[in-house]
């Protein structure tokens, strides 16, 4: 397999940076709960994508780093993204009236 040279990676990076900000900034505010589960959905799948790149090649320490990384990053986006939606849910409820 070859490898992609720093530069077309960095640009495809940057370019991914661009276009999700575009997309993020384009959502209406009561469409951000379901976009959230979903997002939940995709750095669940990001969790086990790193767990095999850090699990996988012991030789290469960037690799095992990198999924090390990854790893930290999408828990915290998982863990952080339930919070937000069951705070939001929460704010939908209707409370009881009282007599």
């Amino acid at each position: 397999m070859t490898e992609l040279p720093l530069v077309v990676a960095l640009t495809v990076f940057v370019l991914a940076i661009f276009v999700g900000f575009e997309i993020i900034t384009k959502v209406p505010s009561t469409l951000h709960t379901p976009l959230m589960s979903g997002s939940n959905a995709i750095s669940g799948i990001t969790i086990i994508g790193a767990l095999i790149c850090s699990y996988g090649d012991r030789l290469s320490h960037i690799s095992v780093n990198m999924g090390v990384l990854a790893l930290i990053f999408a828990t915290i986006n998982v863990v952080g993204g339930y919070v937000v939606t069951g705070r939001m849910l929460r704010m939908f409820k209707q409370k009881p009236q009282g007599k």
